[in-house]
């Protein structure tokens, strides 16, 4: 019982470090899409430099630096538990020399082939050659940055496996303020190119020098080797393997809101990125912070095969997550009045406003699911089954390609939105449907009946909120930032008053602890 407490208490002063790094990179963020939006508006600058993203990712797919700390730090783990840790920084050394050599040789393949790896990908920008060469150019300025996000991931996989978040929790910070900083000096003369060099400056300050220091203070050893035939280094690639084929939730979004928005109207692409943004915030907050956090616990009470505990933790943190949902109504509510605030001033106009504010309430229906979706992946990684979720993840996405096609016809950019948002809810509802039946999860009743309550609750506030935003917008001028501003103020205290209100008289322990700290 004092390890089961024990345990939390760490999760939970992770999970602080996690989401104060989270919020403010989440801020500084938005303080980048402003910037953008500032310099390129909703328009075919920013589509270029949005779709200037794909190959990179594809890229940091492929080598599966976004995965290091989920099939690293297990295998990294279990030698520090065995009292091993020489062994373990040869396997850090061996698979670090592997799959670096590998992604320098992708990366200049990719820089060479990218007019053509840009026209598959995002078809439609070939019927405007002046967007097409400027996504292409920023593409390859921004490639290379992969080998930065490897290094790191890398990096920051061992200071988690030693319980280590400080350092890690910096690396988005430096990041974003990189691209901030070289755009706003920049974009002037050299346009959204500008904000491109800063992805690649960013990217070599937070994810990789900063970490290489944290990684040596938390004892990395590098050597010189390469074993392909050594055992840990082929259990890496098999755990590794089906998440970089796989398609996962996070890699299709980014990917088909490029490809399908390509074909919609000049700006839709950009319209779609801000709104995502926005919603981000959300899943920030509320997923990824946690998931980031609980995970290395989780990953060790699977290795003592403790799969209760297990399970109570991943029940409690997934209520937790669902806390989200009236955040999410409150952005439907406001939609106009926060995407004005956050983004209308020089080239972002009212056209883009009106644009974006459409698009956004179809990707806050999905909120919750891409914020519990990064927490139910875990507790199939922790118990190293990697192959089922990539393998489900990429029919969902296969499974929802016709959904894309047919709310693009019908919805243009406000299809692919909503698209994304069911996509997402498919594939956390089915995930956590399997893991419950895989793992006699008994609790995970108890997070169904939340899920409906909180979804009730929600319903009702959303429509109370909306008939006061009626009465302020018929009284306020909402076309300026001051009348924004005053609604998203008053409609944001009722919302929270609301939200106090309904933890103590429905008994909503989630939203009595969350109001408290």
């Amino acid at each position: 019982m004092k390890e089961k407490s024990s345990i939390l208490k760490k999760v939970g002063f992770a999970s602080f470090i996690m989401m104060a790094s989270v919020f403010a990179s989440r801020i500084i963020g938005l303080a980048r899409e402003i910037a953008i939006a500032f310099a390129g508006g909703a328009g075919g600058d920013v589509d270029a430099y949005q779709v200037s993203f794909i190959i990179p990712e594809i890229l940091n797919h492929i080598v599966a630096s976004g995965f290091l700390s989920i099939t690293f730090i297990p295998i990294f783990s279990a030698y520090l538990a065995r009292k091993e840790e020489e062994e373990g920084w040869r396997i850090f050394s061996i698979i670090f020399n592997t799959f670096g050599i590998l992604l320098l040789v992708f990366i200049a393949f990719s820089a060479y082939f990218a007019p053509d790896l840009v026209t598959i990908l995002a078809p439609g920008l070939v019927d405007d050659p002046a967007i097409f060469q400027k996504a292409v150019k920023m593409t390859r300025i921004i490639i290379p940055a992969q080998f930065f996000f490897f290094s790191g991931g890398l990096f920051m996989s061992v200071q988690f496996a030693k319980e280590r978040f400080l350092i890690p929790a910096l690396a988005p910070l430096l990041y974003n303020i990189g691209i901030i900083t070289a755009g706003i000096l920049l974009s002037p003369w050299t346009g959204m190119e500008g904000f491109a060099w800063g992805v690649l400056i960013g990217s070599f300050t937070g994810n990789f020098l900063l970490q290489y220091f944290g990684a040596k203070k938390a004892g990395m050893k590098w050597h010189p080797i390469i074993s392909l035939k050594h055992p840990e280094l082929i259990k890496y690639i098999l755990l590794t393997l089906p998440l970089m084929l796989g398609l996962t939730m996070t890699f299709s979004t980014e990917i088909f809101l490029k490809y399908f928005g390509s074909f919609l109207e000049e700006g839709s692409i950009a319209a779609l990125n801000y709104a995502l943004r926005i919603m981000f915030i959300l899943v920030g907050l509320f997923g990824q912070a946690v998931g980031v956090a609980s995970y290395p616990f989780m990953a060790k009470l699977a290795a003592r095969g403790d799969i209760d505990q297990l399970n109570q933790l991943l029940n409690k943190t997934l209520k937790f997550l669902l806390l989200v949902i009236p955040f999410s109504v409150l952005f439907m509510v406001l939609r106009h009045e926060i995407v004005l605030i956050l983004f209308q001033r020089g080239q972002f106009d009212l056209q883009a406003t009106m644009l974006t504010a459409e698009v956004l309430p179809f990707f806050m229906a999905g909120t919750f699911a891409f914020a519990g979706q990064t927490v139910v992946v875990r507790g199939y990684y922790a118990i190293q089954n990697t192959w089922f979720p990539a393998l489900f993840g990429t029919l969902s996405v296969l499974f929802t390609l016709p959904l894309f096609y047919i709310l693009m016809n019908f919805m243009e950019a406000r299809g692919v939105a909503l698209a994304l948002s069911v996509a997402a809810m498919i594939q956390v509802s089915v995930l956590f449907f399997l893991w419950n039946r895989k793992t006699r999860n008994h609790g995970a009743k108890t997070v169904y009946l939340f899920f409906l309550k909180i979804s009730l609750l929600s319903t009702g506030m959303g429509i109370i909120l909306c008939k006061i935003t009626n009465i302020l917008q018929n009284n306020l001028n909402e076309a300026t930032f001051a009348g924004s501003f005053t609604i998203c103020a008053i409609t944001g205290t009722v919302f929270m008053l609301l939200f106090a209100c309904s933890g103590f008289f429905f008994k909503i322990e989630e939203i009595s602890i969350l109001m408290n700290d």
